[in-house]
């Protein structure tokens, strides 16, 4: 029997929310947007993703208004793809996830994430333990672990060898 290629006959929001995010790099772009980044060519070289992948991924996360596309040059046109609430609601589900694969997964820590308010580190969820809150992304600092490449080949890996706040779009030094 052949697998389907959707969820149409389960009644869940799980099936749903697999329908628009459950593709293959889809989380991983959503993820590299949170972490700021917003340009193309910048996804393309973090994440290594084919350019007819990458072009369909954010065409679909665009429509689905997770992603908003924004003019940022115009000659020749450029574009940007920005989160929007609905890429921020999807920040606790890929932090659990985050964590349950360093957890069951990893062998080494690639990222923490802090809230700037106290230096506390962001729980599964994104929440403070110290604040007893979910923490804003505005006010989540991410950086760099132990696990990390301190030489990474790609422009976007080196930028996120710094400590920056998530959403803060990312400035890639070429060389």
């Amino acid at each position: 029997m052949a697998l389907g290629k959707d969820y149409a006959t389960q009644e869940c929001s799980i099936a749903s929310a697999l329908e628009i995010v459950g593709e293959r790099w889809t989380l991983l772009v959503v993820r590299d947007a949170l972490y700021g980044v917003r340009r193309y060519n910048d996804f393309l070289a973090h994440l290594g993703i084919p350019r007819a992948v990458l072009a369909a991924r954010l065409q679909m996360l665009t429509e689905e208004g997770i992603l908003e596309k924004r003019r940022y040059q115009e000659s020749p046109p450029r574009d940007e793809y920005v989160v929007t609430d609905r890429a921020i609601a999807l920040w606790p589900a890929l932090r659990a996830l985050g964590r349950w694969g360093r957890e069951h997964y990893g062998k080494t820590v690639l990222r923490t994430f802090q809230h700037t308010e106290c230096g506390t580190e962001i729980g599964s969820y994104g929440e403070c333990p110290a604040c007893a809150r979910v923490v804003p992304l505005e006010e989540v600092l991410m950086l760099p672990g132990p696990g990390l490449d301190p030489h990474p080949a790609d422009p976007v890996s080196r930028a996120l060898l710094k400590p920056k706040r998530l959403l803060q779009p990312i400035v890639v030094d070429q060389v």
